[in-house]
């Protein structure tokens, strides 16, 4: 993914989940799906896999150092973060309560 690809997918999408991961990340593998669930039942929300050794640029303008990532986005700015450690209930408040936001706007 580049730059600008990034910048277009953020300006389509009202609000979007960047995971942030490489192929080799274990954990990565058994959250994505987990992730792509929670916001399958929130539709407002946009899933955009980034995979870190291939968009190393992109990394570093976020401010990623580690996997998994995810950074939650509200129409191109970033409202939460979570990295490494950290459970599926963690992520669904801040989630559900920006879908319900953004879906009644």
């Amino acid at each position: 993914m580049t730059t600008e690809a990034l910048k277009e997918v953020l300006a389509e999408h009202a609000l979007t989940l960047l995971y942030f991961s490489t192929p080799s990340c274990n954990v990565c593998k058994v959250l994505r799906p987990k992730v792509e669930a929670l916001l399958k039942e929130e539709p407002p929300w946009h899933f955009q896999y980034v995979n870190t050794e291939e968009s190393l640029e992109i990394a570093g303008q976020n401010l990623v150092f580690t996997v998994p990532t995810i950074l939650l986005m509200a129409e191109g700015r970033e409202i939460a973060r979570f990295s490494r450690h950290f459970g599926m209930g963690e992520l669904e408040g801040p989630v559900r309560r920006y879908a319900k936001m953004f879906g009644d706007a």
